[in-house]
């Protein structure tokens, strides 16, 4: 029977889409099980066939779970907020919500021909109104809220205001900005604008002077993750360090239980790592040094108190306020010099780059708390304002950075350490040894040291035991157009929240989607952007009067807002009272599988896991974790082809006769290659681009044989393959199963077209199992032992290969088991139909019309997973090898369940068993059963 793979999908697909098969149950009584693919930006390229990936893995265990009885959640939605989308609108003026639309059409169709059974009636979209006016509502409560350490969880600010107006701060235990200290007198008395900039310090959505990554270029700030190599990732403009009044998020309140949550949860340990890297927790002492200057310390945060004799000299970030206190006239352009240089690099350059020691003498001098000796102070780019205080105490015997920079600085270098290494050279940075030349902790391990220390500082009022975290707050606010707006005006300069029942603030029209002339972000554009406090609503900006109408915040929300809580909506996505009814929440609860890539462990992967912490302190959900099991998919790489041009000519030389010549090697677009060979259309070439018009080309038998590399997938490497296409040619399903076929779904591994042809063949003999020519061949009659054996083999191989998410393994047994049967020659209903439902997770389009034609008229999608029977997996022979004095010298084939008289009587009396005798009677009988028989002559 001819395998129609067009006509299948085709069918199967409106199927699926006319009776909503994957359409989530309401059912709350029946077990969940919540399948989720990390948010998908629609970008305008479309799918390329390394996208699918992660989708197809998921789709399969959706599926496998469906069969299990489970109610599965497997819904899909869009992040389609973004800067592309604004960037195209910039150079085009087309409006992004029109760009993103169409990418979004562009996407769906794309995964609907994959056959993925996502729940579409669940869609939602970070841009729609209807979205993001929950988004809004999260700012709100996160700007309502404050953390209170002895509850260990946030708190709605009333409970703070409570606080402040019978104790002041007296007994205040929260996360801050500053430690502030008033009494409940002094609150009481205090103006409205002051208590509004006293509760800011405690928020945790504040507005704060920030050092963010800002790029004029662009005219946003961008996140530590958009930047690269001080360039913005998108366009490549230049990228400044730069202090801005912005929106944040108090993160850091949640670092100790961010650090903690990773221990309960099922993640790959890299990921993990990266996490508990970037929250950076560290203990140690926080050490106050006093300065030449009058009224001036600097507080330093170390991890190491115990080498505080050591301390030779203290480092500046550039960017922290003392530097301008302590630098003296004779080094201010030096100074400012330098930190002008150091603006252009981002925090994450400065992290990495080990190896360049830089800097700039303040002129001032700090006393060395303990011993009182001068000590001098620099700026350099290796100290960060945002981790600890923005200084360190530098010990350059005993820290590699620090070494380099007094090597560099001719500063000098004191051993607090007992090493038996020239630490003129090179730094000792061992925990492994005792105190030297540091007074009373002399002798002491690295443990006690520290202990004893600490106590020394607490005691002579010099600092305190801390624990610090490197993790900072969270940057909220982006100069940009296309993003949600942030829910708030400002009245006599303090920010105040729009109430609820005025969401969503919906993005304006504007005429262009640059920044303003005044230099204000896109939305300063917008001529009905203002806040009618009394009647409630937005109205046109030229009514603002500082009276009754207020300007409304400009800064839109960074891309990871709505990406932090879409895993919550899907659960009530058309719910319009609350983001997620509480009981519906409380039922699916975590997410039981989420499949992505691990580039987004220190973005969307942490601030979804705080978002959530802090919704569930605030009892809108129940669960602490988002993400129960997590999986990162590794890449689907592409197989780049290459021309090589003669250097100075526009002649081409084929991949293997260019010898010694000197070539210039170009990307050329794998589709310009003849069907699945290297070989190049040089007639499509020519016509490609019109450099290439005139090319002329050096043939090796008459053919140009391109150069062949495995790279990343990627436009601009002329690499990619339409999945579109994969399906037209080869079918939905093969590219499923190909797609799996390829390795470890965690593995990158190398795009083949080639490998689809034998994908492609195992399908077609799958088809073919269950037709005799162009007719419809199903036995009723019972199967043999051999047949159930085969489908149970399978069964089992399968169960234990989605369990453990071994994908690849399953598509392998697929293929064995079929051709079994082929042997075989089974066409028994009774083995044919399980087959069917055991792979139609992979190849769900070919199995329901398989299932069809069987006779049934309900999806394959409702069938429960076939039944592990072990006992068809038994072997009722043992073949024997049956040894005289440790030589095996035949096989017998016994029962399995035959005892050892029974066997030694079987053995005996066989032919061959007499012959080896002789006529001798045997010394010894050995048995073990279902192993062997030797016979001691």
């Amino acid at each position: 029977m001819f395998y129609n793979h067009q006509q299948i999908d085709r069918k199967w697909q409106k199927y699926w889409q006319d009776n909503q098969t994957y359409k989530t149950s309401e059912d709350l009584n029946r077990p969940k099980f919540y399948a989720l693919d990390m948010f998908p930006y629609p970008s305008g390229a479309g799918l390329h066939v390394g996208h699918p990936l992660g989708y197809i893995a998921s789709d399969i265990f959706a599926r496998y779970k469906r069969h299990q009885g489970f109610n599965v959640l497997h819904p899909i939605g869009y992040d389609s907020f973004g800067l592309p989308a604004e960037q195209y609108a910039i150079q085009t003026g087309q409006h992004p919500a029109v760009t993103t639309e169409q990418n979004i059409t562009r996407y769906e169709e794309q995964m609907r021909r994959i056959g993925f059974s996502f729940d579409w009636s669940r869609e939602v979209r970070t841009s729609e109104p209807s979205y993001y006016k929950w988004t809004q509502w999260i700012f709100i409560e996160l700007f309502h809220s404050w953390y209170n350490r002895n509850t260990d969880k946030a708190e709605p600010v009333s409970t703070l205001i409570s606080h402040l107006t019978n104790h002041g701060t007296d007994k205040l235990y929260a996360f801050q900005n500053e430690e502030l200290n008033f009494s409940a007198e002094e609150w009481n008395a205090a103006s409205e604008i002051k208590k509004q900039e006293i509760l800011l310090n405690y928020r945790l959505a504040f507005r704060a002077e920030t050092t963010v990554n800002w790029c004029p270029g662009l005219g946003t700030v961008l996140a530590n993750d958009e930047v690269k190599d001080g360039k913005s990732e998108r366009g490549g403009f230049p990228v400044f360090q730069k202090k801005m009044m912005q929106w944040s998020m108090r993160i850091t309140a949640y670092s100790e239980r961010l650090l903690q949550g990773l221990k309960n949860i099922d993640w790959p340990q890299p990921l993990k790592d990266s996490q508990e890297y970037w929250i950076g927790k560290s203990q140690g002492a926080s050490v106050r040094f006093e300065t030449e200057s009058a009224n001036t310390s600097i507080e330093v945060f170390t991890t190491r108190p115990d080498t505080v004799f050591g301390a030779t000299f203290v480092v500046l970030a550039p960017e922290n306020p003392l530097v301008d206190l302590l630098t003296t006239d004779s080094r201010k352009e030096e100074v400012n010099a330098y930190r002008d240089e150091t603006s252009k690099k981002t925090e994450r350059d400065r992290m990495t780059d080990v190896k360049n020691v830089s800097g700039a003498f303040t002129g001032s001098y700090a006393l060395h708390p303990f011993t009182d000796k001068k000590m001098p102070i620099y700026i350099s780019d290796y100290v960060l304002m945002g981790y600890g205080t923005g200084a360190v105490m530098a010990v350059p015997a005993h820290d590699e950075r620090d070494h380099r920079f007094a090597v560099k600085f001719g500063l000098e270098i004191i051993n607090v350490i007992q090493n038996d290494q020239d630490i003129q050279v090179e730094s000792y940075d061992s925990k492994d040894s005792v105190c030297v030349n540091s007074e009373f902790l002399d002798g002491l391990t690295y443990d006690l040291a520290k202990i004893k220390i600490i106590d020394e500082i607490e005691n002579r009022g010099i600092g305190h035991g801390k624990i610090n975290f490197r993790q900072r707050d969270a940057i909220f606010s982006r100069q940009r157009y296309w993003g949600e707006p942030v829910p708030v005006y400002f009245k006599d300069g303090m920010p105040y929240t729009l109430p609820a029942s005025a969401l969503p603030l919906e993005l304006p029209e504007v005429e262009k989607y640059l920044p303003t002339e005044d230099g204000d972000p896109p939305l300063g554009n917008a001529r009905t952007f203002a806040w009618d406090e009394v009647h409630q609503e937005v109205v046109s900006t030229d009514r603002i009067d500082g009276s009754t109408i207020f300007p409304l915040e400009l800064s839109t929300m960074p891309g990871w807002a709505g990406s932090s809580w879409y895993f919550l909506r899907y659960m009530d996505p058309h719910n319009e009272n609350v983001f997620a009814d509480k009981g519906i929440s409380d039922y699916w609860g975590q997410v039981d599988l989420y499949i992505g890539g691990s580039e987004h462990a220190t973005g969307h992967l942490l601030y979804a896991r705080f978002w959530n912490m802090f919704l569930k302190d605030r009892g809108y959900i129940s669960h602490e974790e988002p993400f129960k099991k997590l999986i990162n998919q590794g890449m689907i790489l592409g197989m780049s082809a290459f021309v090589h041009r003669i250097a100075g000519t526009n002649r081409f030389v084929s991949r293997n006769i260019i010898g010694n010549q000197e070539t210039q090697k170009i990307h050329v677009d794998v589709s310009l290659l003849k069907g699945t060979s290297d070989e190049l259309d040089t007639e499509a070439f020519r016509k490609w681009r019109p450099e290439f018009a005139d090319a002329e080309f050096i043939l090796e038998d008459g053919k140009y044989i391109t150069e062949r590399e495995v790279e990343k997938m990627s436009k601009s490497k002329y690499n990619v393959v339409n999945p579109d296409e994969i399906c037209e040619e080869y079918g939905a399903d093969c590219l499923r199963l190909y797609e799996m076929f390829l390795g470890p779904l965690e593995q990158s591994k190398p795009w083949n077209t080639q490998g689809l042809t034998g994908v492609y063949g195992f399908l077609k003999k799958f088809y073919n199992l269950y037709f005799n020519g162009d007719d419809i061949d199903v036995s009723e009659d019972e199967p043999t032992k051999e047949e159930y054996k085969v489908l149970h083999t399978l069964i089992k191989k399968v169960i234990y290969d989605l369990d453990n998410f071994s994908f690849n393994t399953s598509v392998s047994s697929f293929m064995i088991a079929v051709n079994e049967l082929q042997k075989l020659k089974c066409s028994k209903r009774k083995i044919l139909e399980p087959l069917a439902v055991v792979i139609s997770p992979y190849a769900p389009h070919i199995c329901e019309e398989l299932w069809s034609v069987l006779g049934h008229t309900d999806s394959i999608e409702t069938v429960p997973f076939p039944e592990l029977k072990e006992e068809y997996l038994t072997e009722a022979n043992f073949e024997y090898p049956v040894s005289f004095n440790g030589k095996m010298r035949f096989k017998i084939s016994l029962g399995t369940d035959l005892d050892t008289e029974q066997i030694k009587t079987e053995v005996m009396k066989d032919e061959r068993t007499i012959q080896q005798l002789g006529g001798n009677s045997p010394k010894k009988v050995i048995i073990v059963r279902n192993k062997i028989v030797n016979i001691v002559v």
